[in-house]
């Protein structure tokens, strides 16, 4: 396969860095490059605000929502007809599993479809202000330019979570991927000239963090930052963007707690922690990577857990038959076999792999075994810390109340599983955990219609959903006088 160079898409064209420098896309399973990114720098940046802050004056600030909305609703057609070979870059560039990545491309459009049926929905409203001869109302406009960087694990769902929102809104956005996967995006913005965005409303450079990333957060005429990665990272960009005082959202990390209790349909639960840490290789925000489960089903929940996971294929992505696919990165990769080494000096006892995979057709990738964790505590490092990969540590608990406990004694507070036929204690148990979703009978289920993020240190503010939309408005209040006399008194508050 020949090696396929991209541009950066800056003011509704391709083009080349400034720089003029270019690096290497690997692909994790054949360990091969496919393509050669552009190396985007800081007077890149500065182009691509500077063409999405003209836009929010130009042809894009004068269109009227219903308008927005209907190029939105095409762009989401473009997707679904595109939605195959998204699928098959995002895979080339991240290891993840084709049936993963065409299901989120084929979803993808929902967003597009979603929000722009939103876009002219948008509404202020009449206040009945207590003064009097006075008419009052808002009104809710776009923050303005919004600088969004997505993580490598998904990069097109990514995109569509922060950008279909915001550009509702009637914001511009400038897009800085992840390194290690930017090729779906900037195939992706092709889409956005197919569709008839007009010039500046949708840019993405490519690049570094230092080189890219940093100047997008930092420059002043960036409104909005909107960030999907680790939350050491995530700190990084909230001071940065302090700063400039701008708006931030923040989706980071996660330590989940997936709960099982004794009256829970054993067979779904299992199948559920598999969906919660084996999927994706474990290298999503939120996997259940800490599995509670009440002790009087422990040994036997474990027992039926370690039997359904060996059965896992590991091996070629595109291949419809394998379970779980190579680790994106070598860091990555190197980051989890640390952690597993950590978990044994702790004390906890491997019952299943612990190793990374070999064999025929694995030698060439960075293949982890899907490992299994008991005898953990919850003070450990391997229970506290997030190792984006499939690594699971199992914990036991006694009743409710240590549930609950075990569950929300962690820095992060994204997600959380309850598997119990009891519904009372379902109902209860959302009350009291501490994340900012929390799924019943069910894992990684996710939606355009409902609100996405966490608490703690797994973020700020909300993907998806109504509440989304609010990240990029503005609200304005407007003050006008029906009086025909003048004020009494000029010198004081009205």
């Amino acid at each position: 396969m020949s090696v396929q160079e991209y541009r950066l898409f800056i003011g509704g064209e391709h083009c080349p860095p400034v720089g003029g420098e270019w690096f290497d896309s690997v692909n994790p399973y054949t360990g091969k490059v496919w393509a050669r990114i552009p190396r985007g720098g800081a007077e890149d940046v500065d182009r691509a605000v500077s063409a999405a802050h003209a836009a929010l004056s130009g042809e894009w600030g004068r269109m009227t929502a219903t308008a927005r909305g209907k190029l939105m609703r095409r762009l989401g057609d473009l997707v679904a007809a595109n939605a195959e070979r998204l699928a098959e870059i995002e895979v080339r560039d991240n290891g993840k599993l084709y049936a993963e990545m065409v299901g989120q491309t084929r979803y993808h459009p929902e967003w597009w479809y979603y929000y722009g049926g939103l876009a002219d929905k948008i509404q202020g409203e009449v206040v009945p202000v207590d003064k009097p001869d006075m008419f009052t109302f808002t009104t809710a406009g776009p923050v303005g330019v919004v600088a969004a960087l997505t993580a490598w694990n998904s990069p097109l769902l990514f995109v569509a979570w922060k950008c279909a929102a915001a550009i509702a809104a009637g914001c511009t956005v400038v897009i800085k991927p992840s390194e290690y996967a930017s090729a779906s995006t900037l195939e992706f913005a092709g889409l956005t000239r197919e569709a008839g965005f007009p010039d500046g409303v949708f840019n993405v450079v490519t690049g570094f963090g230092a080189d890219v990333g940093a100047s997008l957060v930092s420059h002043p005429k960036v409104a909005k930052v909107s960030f999907t990665g680790s939350d050491a990272t995530g700190r990084t960009v909230y001071q940065a963007a302090a700063g400039g005082l701008k708006k931030v959202s923040l989706e980071l990390g996660g330590k989940s707690p997936n709960i099982v209790f004794e009256d829970a349909d054993l067979d779904a639960a299992v199948a559920g922690a598999i969906s919660g840490i084996f999927a994706a290789t474990g290298q999503t925000c939120i996997a259940g990577s800490r599995l509670l489960v009440q002790n009087s089903i422990r040994d036997e929940f474990v027992a039926r857990l370690v039997e359904r996971a060996r059965k896992a294929r590991i091996g070629d992505p595109m291949d419809a038959a394998v379970n779980i696919g190579p680790v994106t990165t070598t860091p990555q990769f190197e980051k989890i076999l640390n952690y597993i080494d950590i978990a044994r000096g702790e004390g906890a006892r491997c019952v299943l792999g612990g190793n990374r995979a070999t064999g025929a057709g694995l030698d060439q990738a960075n293949f982890v075994e899907p490992t299994i964790f008991v005898d953990v505590t919850n003070d450990m490092r391997i229970a506290q810390e997030e190792v984006f990969g499939p690594v699971l540590s199992v914990i036991g608990f006694e009743d409710e109340d240590e549930a609950v406990a075990i569950g929300n004694d962690i820095v992060y507070g994204l997600a959380a599983g309850v598997w119990t036929r009891d519904i009372a204690r379902g109902l209860r148990m959302t009350k009291r955990l501490r994340a900012g979703m929390v799924w019943v009978n069910t894992y990684r289920a996710v939606s355009y219609m409902m609100p996405f993020g966490g608490t703690k240190n797994s973020g700020i503010g909300r993907e998806s959903g109504m509440a989304a939309i609010q990240e990029f408005l503005e609200t304005k209040s407007v003050w006008i006088s029906t009086s025909d006399e003048p004020p009494a008194d000029p010198f004081t508050l009205r």
